[in-house]
């Protein structure tokens, strides 16, 4: 149809689907503006000075991006966190995030953490056993206790079922595996010898031979695990681009305003990683499958 032969009420009608359009568009916006915003930063807080820092490093970042953002204790269930339509930043593992998480939340960054084991946006994880202990190397530990903290943790378990896989027999390694929690009580349980080898983050890592050496001392390293992206910053699909621009401004920031508190934090600086960088993870996953090594046994 030629423009000029257009009736009037074609007009009205595509006026008024135009407008409830621009409603719609208008209603979004001004509910993303009016989101009472919630942060937390749950993952490295290694003991309650290093919760302190986090904290304090998280209220720089939120003064100078968005300060009506509440700081909250996320609880126990943190893939339910890190789905909320209200988050405005966060830090997850990078394992949940290549298996769903990714549908409902966007990167903000990805630190970089001056300690070994760490390369730029990469890290990777330490493998521990007992300081008494005499294996040497992984494949030394067949039908041994592994301790581990999560199922959906890349450090503690993906990664180590990766070291794990080309030793294999028969989708088996281990005799018995032990889910712990956390990384700390998987240090604990190689400490106490009810399992002999653990993954462990190795950011992690560097903060309990800083705050916690009587523990580090109890525990030997062995090797080290292939690396991957890093944990990343991430924030609910539900916040504007521009915001999310804003929080790396003020991350960056934050780091070089408190230098001394950086130091203790190990925080170098940041990446500005995509969910392409992210596959490291998966493939890490499909190379242990392939090698019929689909569980931690």
């Amino acid at each position: 149809m030629h423009p000029a032969s257009v009736d009037s009420s074609t007009l009205v009608a595509n006026a008024a689907i135009s407008n409830a359009g621009s409603t719609r568009l208008v209603g979004r916006c001004a509910r993303i503006a009016c989101m009472n915003w919630i942060a937390a930063l749950p993952m490295y807080n290694v003991t309650p000075a290093l919760a302190a820092d986090w904290c304090s490093l998280l209220a720089d970042v939120l003064h100078e991006a968005a300060p009506q953002t509440r700081i909250v204790d996320p609880g126990d269930d943190l893939v339910t966190f890190w789905r909320r339509p209200d988050l405005l930043i966060s830090q997850t593992c990078g394992y949940p995030l290549m298996r769903g998480l990714c549908e409902r939340v966007q990167l903000i960054a990805t630190p970089h953490f001056d300690t070994p084991g760490c390369v730029g946006a990469n890290y990777s994880s330490v493998l521990v056993t007992c300081a008494g202990a005499t294996g040497e190397a992984i494949e030394d530990f067949r039908g041994a206790r592994a301790a581990y903290n999560q199922d959906d943790s890349n450090s503690g378990m993906n990664a180590l079922r990766h070291s794990v896989a080309p030793f294999s027999r028969n989708g088996s390694f281990f005799a018995e595996t032990i889910r712990t929690g956390s990384h700390l009580a998987s240090l604990r349980a190689v400490a106490d010898a009810r399992a002999d080898i653990a993954a462990i983050d190795c950011v992690t890592m560097a903060f309990v031979r800083d705050a916690l050496p009587e523990l580090a001392q109890t525990v030997r390293e062995i090797g080290w695990t292939s690396t991957s992206p890093g944990l990343p910053l991430i924030a609910a699909r539900e916040v504007p681009p521009a915001m999310i621009e804003a929080l790396r401004t003020a991350l960056e920031e934050a780091r070089k305003a408190d230098p001394v508190r950086a130091e203790r934090l190990r925080l170098k600086g940041f990446s500005t990683l995509t969910l392409a960088d992210y596959a490291r993870i998966e493939q890490l996953q499909d190379e242990a499958l392939a090698a019929g090594y689909a569980r931690l046994v």
